[in-house]
């Protein structure tokens, strides 16, 4: 509702102006976020240096990618993006990022939710690249055969 959205911008604009030298991504990230985007930040920053995918879900963990792209941008090469929240700044972050997500259900649950629904799909594509015969080894001519016209 428009009262409530007033509300949040102007409470926005007055922490912006506390915190106007916070420009760094570790400063702004301490001047605005909390404990647990900065954990999430370590976490991803971690599963990238370990090789890991980082399944990425909602307006949230995504603020937290934001960052650790700033301090390492290699980390998107590991980063998953699950769904495109309902939330209209996240549709925002995703395209700074240049990424697109999997889904686009409209989600705003919260709880992983979007994370859970990409999963099969994530598992999906793994058992396609892993067990799924080639042309070659399944014998499949690169040709297509004449048709033949029916009469």
């Amino acid at each position: 509702d428009a009262p409530a959205v007033q509300r949040k911008t102007a409470i926005l604009r007055e922490v912006l102006a506390l915190h106007a030298e916070a420009k760094s991504p570790l400063d702004a990230l301490a001047a605005l976020g909390g404990f647990e985007i900065a954990t999430m930040v370590g976490a991803v920053l971690q599963a990238a240096h370990e090789r890991r995918v980082v399944v990425v879900d909602g307006f949230i963990a995504t603020s937290a990618v934001l960052v650790a792209h700033a301090l390492q941008p290699l980390v998107l090469q590991r980063c998953v993006f699950a769904h495109r929240s309902g939330e209209r700044g996240h549709e925002f972050m995703l395209q700074y990022l240049g990424v697109q997500a999997l889904l686009d259900l409209g989600l705003r649950l919260g709880e992983g939710s979007g994370a859970a629904l990409a999963w099969p799909l994530l598992t999906a594509a793994c058992a396609m690249l892993r067990e799924m015969a080639s042309f070659e080894s399944a014998g499949v001519s690169e040709k297509a055969p004449e048709q033949t016209q029916v009469a």
